[in-house]
This record gives structure tokens, sequence and C-alpha cells, in this order.
């Protein structure tokens, strides 16, 4: 799978209150809490951001508290991918049980560069400057995790088994 986006860079530790200011976290709703992602520190970014935009950034990305609002405000936002240094361990496995993909892998890029990313390959390439940067492949399971979240994972999982049941009986 490639997928492809714009860039919206950041540096290190970006906090969970950087992301999601905590007065907004009243609401679970993704498209409400991605009103507000990101207003203290950069404003523009809730009203200018795309559908399948990424974010660039630099060591401890999603660093502070354990709020699940963080990764699924930045869904709400249409960002599908986050590629950083390293990420804040408990930001790194809301994500993943939310559905947003993580790649910890250290590039070069600016605002508005274009990176596209091979998940096959475990390449990153940015468009604008030609350099091809490797990652680690996220193992399977994750993989699958990220496609669809934890809590759908499970139903179909538990789904499977019940059929799998039934037709042995």
């Amino acid at each position: 799978m490639k997928i492809s986006g714009i860039v919206w860079k950041f540096g290190d530790d970006v906090d969970t209150d950087q992301i999601i200011p905590a007065e907004y976290l009243i609401t679970a709703d993704r498209k409400e809490l991605a009103k507000h992602s990101f207003e203290k520190v950069r404003p523009e970014f809730a009203k200018k951001v795309r559908e399948g935009d990424i974010i660039v950034a630099e060591k401890n990305f999603g660093c502070g508290s354990s709020r699940e609002h963080a990764p699924s405000c930045l869904l709400g936002n249409g960002i599908k991918v986050v590629i950083a240094k390293s990420f804040a361990r408990i930001f790194y496995r809301n994500s993943i049980n939310l559905g947003l993909r993580l790649i910890e892998c250290e590039i070069e890029a600016k605002d508005n560069d274009i990176v596209e990313i091979d998940f096959d390959t475990g390449e990153i390439k940015n468009l604008n400057s030609s350099k091809i940067y490797e990652f680690k492949k996220m193992p399977k399971f994750f993989e699958d995790l990220t496609d669809i979240g934890l809590i759908e994972y499970t139903k179909r999982k538990i789904s499977e088994r019940e059929m799998k049941v039934k037709n042995e009986g």
C-alpha cells in the first residue's frame, strides 16, 4: 500500500495538550475535537489541514497525558499517518488502538513538502528533495489493528470464532 500527502512539520516533545487542549476533552467526537487541534501552537492547523495530510515530527511525539483524544483528534482532521523520530509509548499504543498509523523514522521534511510512503517496502520518499528513507515495518498484527482499530478488529475476530464454532457444531 502506498499513500502520499502534504507535510505538517513539528519539532520535539509535542505533547497531548498541544495536540488537543484539555478544555475540549468534554467530547469524544473526532470532528469536534479536530476543530481545536493544535490551536494554541499552530492556530491555522485545524482550518487548513486536509484529508490525507501527514504530520512529520522529531522525537517524543505525543508525550504528556494518556488521553486517547489526541490520536482521535488527528484522525478527525484526516491525518492518516504521523512520522516521528520517536513517540511516547502510551500515545503509540492509543494510536494503534484507534487506527492512526505511526512510523518511527527520522526524515528531513518541511511544511508543504510532499512525502510518499510505501508500507510494503518500508520506504518514505520526500518528493520535493527526492530523498528516500527506510523505516521498520510494523508487525502484521499491528498493521491489521491500524487498518480498522482495535474495537472493530476484536468484533471481527469474535464473529469469526462464533462462525467457526457454529460450523463445527
